[in-house]
């Protein structure tokens, strides 16, 4: 009886470790590929960052799809938070990326959580995540829009592979929040080549009027 107690426990543990999802702290440097996270910055402003005050929502910050940030990713799962013997990032690089980021915080906050377990030192990883954005030909048409429209989520993911040839369905997923378009996410090799998405990414919005705010 005991060896089958023992063979039960076995069996969940195994599929424990198949299942993971975050992992934190584990070895920098170990993954599989990378997600680029775009995110939407009137839908960040107007869930959380109007009320904060902050200088990304302002009406002269002009920012439409920003670089969340360059997640490693496992197949299945994901490591945060890893052990790093690179130093931390300087308040000149942090401020650097805000450009693209909306905040220096922002910068800071997705070293500390995924720079960390790429292996890359702070500058290389900036590098790499500006290089990453760069890639992707963001769809002009979403900067033109003059009021808030409801729409479904599959016509976000339809501009992003119109406008970036070679990309396919199952390397994008486009997320929600609270009803509205939050996120275009693409699946990148370590070479920052389109790469199809583990399944723990492609979680793709089936809203069909999901709100999408404009620039203002």
């Amino acid at each position: 009886m005991r060896w089958m107690w023992a063979a039960i426990l076995a069996v969940f543990a195994s599929g424990a470790m198949s299942d993971r999802g975050r992992a934190d702290g584990e070895k920098a440097g170990e993954f599989d590929y990378y997600v680029l996270a775009l995110s939407w910055s009137p839908t960040w402003c107007a869930l959380e960052g109007e009320a904060r005050g902050a200088e990304q929502c302002s009406r002269e910050a002009d920012f439409g799809w920003i670089l969340h940030g360059l997640w490693p990713q496992y197949h299945r799962g994901w490591p945060a938070h890893c052990t790093s013997i690179k130093r931390p990032p300087s308040r000149t690089m942090t401020s650097d990326m805000a450009d693209i980021m909306g905040s220096s915080g922002l910068a800071w906050h997705q070293w500390k959580k995924h720079g960390t377990c790429t292996g890359l030192s702070a500058p290389d990883y900036y590098a790499l995540s500006r290089e990453a954005y760069a890639r992707v030909t963001r769809p002009d048409v979403f900067r033109k829009l003059g009021k808030p429209v409801k729409l479904p989520a599959r016509v976000i993911e339809e501009a992003f592979l119109k406008a970036n040839p070679g990309w396919e369905a199952d390397m994008l997923t486009i997320t929600c929040r609270q009803g509205r378009i939050q996120e275009a996410r693409l699946c990148l090799s370590k070479t920052l080549d389109p790469v199809p998405c583990g399944r723990d990414v492609i979680r793709d919005c089936t809203l069909s009027d999901a709100l999408f705010d404009p620039i203002k």
